[in-house]
């Protein structure tokens, strides 16, 4: 079951699966565990730093972002706990999540990369 549908038209995900292409030019995963690529990729700094670039990166879609990660963590963790006032946290989570559906399609791919050869 999925929390909501992110796809590549979601707001900022191709900018975040650009980031996490060139993360991994930068970067060799040690493993075959994809939340360990997760967590290294999108749980170890801080994506936007700063409340100003924060709230210019949202722009328009604050709320829909707040929305997203709302039900992520509900879903996940059966409350909101990203404290939603502040713009660079609410960016930061955000990502994250979206890193979460990256790395994980990156993961299928790779897998089927690997099986084929």
């Amino acid at each position: 079951m999925q929390f909501t549908d992110i796809d590549k038209n979601t707001f900022k995900y191709q900018e975040v699966e650009e980031y996490f292409q060139d993360w991994l030019k930068e970067n060799t995963p040690d493993n075959d565990d994809w939340t360990d690529v997760h967590h290294n990729a999108f749980n170890t700094d801080y994506y936007i730093i700063g409340t100003y670039k924060a709230k210019k990166w949202l722009g328009e879609e604050a709320f829909n972002v707040i929305g997203i990660i709302k039900d992520y963590e509900e879903f996940n963790f059966g409350k909101l706990t990203t404290d939603i006032s502040d713009p660079e946290k609410v960016v930061n989570m955000y990502v994250y999540i979206l890193g979460e559906e990256i790395v994980a399609k990156w993961d299928m791919i790779d897998r089927r990369k690997i099986t084929a050869a």
